[in-house]
């Protein structure tokens, strides 16, 4: 996958995409992401990129211009985008969905806006998604910027080293996951539940199952109704829905 973040925090970007796994990912050349500086777009000496509002009111709007050579530049040194991707509290609330669909992209290109938002031709005729991180709004769209492409990255094959581990990830099929325990098998009173100590693989996949449907009915009912359930896991839900039990352990 190839992706360029153009943004007027370039080191920002760089540095926390040059960590973890993404940025081994990199070193390996399983992903292709660079950083543009958009000052490096504009015409003026002072490397403008913004400018009062038309029709009054506070903040500043990010001008076209410099977007505009970005992306075309981008385009004629990579080939056109499959996606512009422009984070923004307006957009899209980012799901698991969308960043596995973006994971299957070749190229992608991801603005991040700042002041009170992007002139809105940038919005209606370059970006074809708007995409956000949550109902709250950042000084910025470069830290949504990294969390979308760190969701997305992770998702191309080769990034994450043991690909069963995205495989099981909450939301990959609506649920939320099951607990995870380390050594030491107690710790402070806490105990590790007996099933997870007994090498009965059946009976750990069955009480992992039991668990993710558990904790989506209290946590996140909402996901129950779209969850791609197995005839098991939709048992357990049945079960679970006619009994109205609680089931709470003592982690939470």
């Amino acid at each position: 996958m190839i992706a360029d973040v153009i943004t007027i925090f370039p080191d920002l970007v760089e540095s926390a995409l040059a960590a973890g796994v993404v940025g081994r990912a990199r070193e390996r050349g399983v992903v292709d992401l660079r950083v543009r500086d958009l000052r490096a777009f504009t015409d003026d000496r002072h490397r403008t990129v913004d400018d009062v509002p038309y029709g009054g009111g506070p903040g500043m709007v990010m001008k076209p211009e410099p977007i505009w050579r970005a992306v075309e530049a981008i385009t004629a040194e990579r080939g056109p985008a499959s996606a512009v991707v422009l984070m923004s509290p307006q957009g899209r609330t980012l799901t698991h969905a969308m960043a596995d669909a973006m994971s299957r992209l070749d190229r992608l290109v991801v603005i991040c806006g700042r002041y009170e938002g992007v002139d809105e031709r940038v919005t209606e005729t370059l970006v074809t998604h708007e995409v956000s991180i949550g109902d709250y709004v950042l000084t910025g769209g470069e830290l949504p910027a990294l969390v979308l492409l760190d969701a997305v990255t992770r998702l191309v094959p080769g990034v994450v080293g043991d690909a069963g581990s995205v495989e099981i990830d909450s939301f990959v099929r609506g649920l939320l996951d099951h607990p995870h325990y380390t050594r030491p098998a107690e710790f402070r009173g806490l105990k590790v539940p007996e099933v997870l100590l007994s090498g009965n693989h059946a009976a750990i996949d069955s009480w992992r199952r039991e668990q993710r449907i558990r904790r989506t009915c209290e946590r996140r009912p909402e996901l129950m109704a779209q969850a791609d359930l197995t005839d098991e896991e939709r048992r357990a839900y049945v079960a679970r829905s006619t009994t109205g039990a609680d089931d709470r352990t003592e982690e939470e």
